[in-house]
């Protein structure tokens, strides 16, 4: 698989570019405006601005020098957790020469951006502090959140189930915030979920005195709703909520065929953060699916708002305009990222734009302002055939036809990878035998189907970088196939269990999706087999009552219950012989699911290597005014098959890319573990760095001291790889 792009001369592009670029910003001056609305030469928020578009407008590093690029500094958060896979996924702010981000253990630190010099770190465990968080789920975080007034400076951030506010100066908690510097997540979502896992990975965004939230919870049957909420920034007090499953009376509330289902499904949660037109006062949610993921027979109709960009008024959270991207999404389709706003040339017309790109490899674009797509979407049918009871697929799905789309969407024989030994090709051939394959809507059932794209992405939580002065959006993505299999979840069978039957039974029924029903773990959970050498029982339970990173908390379950998990995943042989006893209690008869899902198994030969073939990670230029793409290149490598001769691969890769002013694209993202630099304009690599550890997350891109830095979370953790506790700068050398 060859690298390859439509070339254009870049120094020809570069300087046409720039003149304009200067031009435009003179054009401004003289319109009487002192400076840029935005500037983008620092760092200030979640994705670089508000507008996620992860642009830097600094030019000090460009493509005639990023070659002499090197370390600037590195800091070293210390707690890395190397046998369980810790994992740094936070995107740094920059405010007033101060970096703000978060370590592996979930501590709040702020560093000299210039230096990396140590100023301050609140940890919301450390039980010396007052106010402390005592328990808290140890959740994966993207970025944190700043705002300023007079001398009020504060870091808003999310540890488990609580939002903090914590003073940016001093690193202490503000106690006047909510009830002592937090605001529990559970309260004010309408309805009982106080047993139920609800925290937030990726930051909340600021308008004007409001923290706006969003938030992630289960994705099983058991899901909190995932309800949009906005807090007064000084108090924490709740100023509006939008339901993303809409109760009577409200827009959307027919699309669901059950009247009651408000009141029990969970889900339709916007996990990915938020952009905003501050201007317009349009805040811009993606939302997930509804819960549960592959099977829609308790939640029958298109299910808004689930799957969903919302276009919602930042300071009252009232429905501007909607749009669904997958009607009664049962593949698991979440809008992983916040979308780009974006100005796009179309038709001669300067249109004020929103670019969202999603898991199933498509980039949709439509007007900030109305909704109305600015490149034509067909209501596309599809397959409706499903073998599971009470299932209603339904008949079409929006598909753009342009841009195209920036991943495959099939799946054939033919794919299979061919690098492989002949052996390894011969089981994957008869595999494919019992398995089903063809295209992306085909639906879930109990036959073993290979669904490309896969369960992450396309396009993941990283999302895409735009540059202003070229109108290329920036998609990084996974070519991952995954394997979905459903399987019937069984009810108890006699009056009277032991510990042993009761555990089998309920791990089935709520733990073998992630870790397997041989318990050796599937897609990236971990395996199970002899957890009782790497934990304690009351470490288990803990785990089990709070969560972890991927992990949601099982606060639902007895405590009977989740003893009988523990002694049946520890294989505790006496403790297995225990009756169990529980006590009578309501049944809900949506969490009471026909049907569960096999596990989170990728499509790999025998060797883990993926099954299809290259490239398996990729990042593509696609031109928003045109809607062309422009160039397409692999990201990553496996440095054993590069070894052998094979071209680079591309490898799976999670976080984004950060593009310049000076002509580049920075990125990590890659199993590989390197931070790169491509020439924006035509793809072509010109400098690479191995870290400490891969860097699963976004850079940022800023100015301090009369330098630009790049700076990459390596926290590693994801895809087996090892762990890290290091945030490292880079820089041109100085000049002396």
């Amino acid at each position: 698989m060859k690298r390859c792009w439509l070339f254009s001369p870049p120094s020809l592009i570069q300087s046409t570019n720039r003149l304009l670029v200067g031009v435009f910003l003179l054009m401004l001056l003289l319109a009487g405006c002192s400076h840029p609305p935005d500037a983008h030469t620092g760092w200030p928020a979640y994705g670089g601005g508000k507008d996620n578009i992860h642009y830097s407008s600094l030019t000090y590093i460009d493509t005639s020098n990023v070659s002499q690029l090197q370390p600037a500094w590195s800091y070293h958060t210390g707690d890395a957790d190397t046998v369980h896979h810790s994992q740094i996924q936070c995107n740094p702010i920059v405010v007033n020469g101060i970096l703000y981000g978060t370590t592996p253990t979930l501590k709040l630190f702020a560093i000299d951006a210039a230096t990396g010099q140590h100023r301050w770190t609140f940890d919301p465990a450390d039980s010396t502090q007052q106010n402390s968080v005592l328990r808290f789920i140890l959740n994966n975080n993207r970025g944190v959140t700043y705002w300023v007034h007079d001398n009020d400076q504060r870091i808003f951030y999310t540890v488990g189930s609580y939002l903090l506010a914590v003073n940016a100066v001093t690193g202490k908690l503000i106690d006047s915030f909510g009830q002592h510097g937090r605001v529990d997540l559970h309260d004010g979502l309408g309805r009982e979920v106080k047993d139920l896992y609800v925290t937030a990975t990726t930051p909340g965004i600021i308008y004007k005195d409001l923290y706006i939230l969003g938030s992630r919870v289960d994705e099983g049957a058991a899901a909190a709703p995932g309800h949009i909420r906005a807090y007064d920034v000084r108090t924490g007090k709740l100023q509006w909520i939008f339901h993303t499953i809409p109760q009577p009376g409200e827009y959307g509330f027919d699309t669901w065929d059950d009247p009651i289902a408000y009141k029990h499904i969970g889900g339709a949660n916007s996990w990915g953060g938020f952009s905003l037109d501050e201007q317009r006062g349009i805040l811009f949610a993606p939302t997930g699916s509804a819960s549960f993921d592959f099977y829609g027979g308790k939640r029958k109709g298109a299910n808004l708002f689930a799957n969903c960009l919302l276009a919602l008024d930042a300071a009252t959270g009232k429905r501007k305009w909607h749009f669904q991207f997958i009607h009664h999404d049962v593949w698991d389709r979440d809008l992983p990222a916040p979308p780009a706003l974006v100005t796009i040339n179309k038709d001669g017309v300067a249109t004020d734009a929103v670019a969202q790109t999603t898991k199933h490899g498509m980039v949709y674009i439509f007007n900030r302002e109305t909704g109305q797509p600015l490149y034509p979407i067909e209501e596309r049918p599809i397959d409706t055939n499903t073998t599971l009871v009470n299932e209603k697929i339904w008949p079409t799905q929006p598909i753009p036809v342009i841009p195209k789309p920036f991943v495959r969407q099939r799946f054939t024989a033919d794919d299979l990878n061919p690098y492989l030994p002949d052996s390894s090709l011969a089981k994957l051939r008869t595999a494919l035998g019992s398995y089903r394959y063809g295209n992306m809507f085909m639906a879930p059932g109990k036959q073993t189907m290979v669904l490309l794209p896969g369960l992450d992405g396309g396009a993941e939580w990283g999302g895409p970088s735009y540059d202003p002065e070229t109108g290329n959006l920036y998609v990084n993505a996974n070519e991952m196939a995954w394997l979905l299999t459903m399987r019937d979840n069984k009810p108890a069978t006699v009056q009277i269990e032991t510990h042993e039957q009761a555990g089998k039974r309920l791990y089935e029924l709520h733990c073998v999706a992630c870790h397997g029903a041989d318990r050796k773990g599937s897609g990236n959970n971990p395996s199970l087999l002899n957890i009782q050498a790497r934990y304690k029982e009351p470490d288990i339970l803990s785990l089990i009552n709070t969560g972890r990173r991927m992990m949601p908390a099982f606060g639902q379950l007895d405590n009977e219950e989740k003893e009988a998990i523990v002694s049946f995943i520890t294989e505790a042989r006496q403790r297995q012989k225990k009756v169990f006893k529980l006590a009578p209690k309501p049944v809900d008869s949506f969490l009471q699911l026909p049907y569960g899902m096999t596990g989170y198994y990728k499509f790999l030969s025998p060797e883990g290597y993926p099954a299809i073939s290259p490239p398996w990670g990729t990042i593509t230029a696609i031109n928003l005014h045109s809607g062309e793409h422009v160039w397409k290149t692999t990201l990553g490598e496996y440095p054993e098959l590069t070894a052998k001769g094979v071209p680079p691969t591309g490898t799976e890769n999670y976080g984004s890319s950060v593009v310049t002013a000076g002509g580049l694209l920075f990125i990590a993202a890659a199993r590989d573990g390197k931070l790169r630099a491509f020439n924006k304009y035509n793809g072509k690599l010109l400098w690479e760095y191995d870290l400490p550890a891969p860097g699963f997350a976004t850079p940022s891109v800023y100015e301090a001291g009369g330098r630009q830095f790049v700076v990459i979370a390596c926290g590693g953790g994801k895809l087996g790889t090892p762990s890290g506790d290091t945030y490292m700068a880079f820089a041109l050398p100085e000049k002396k």
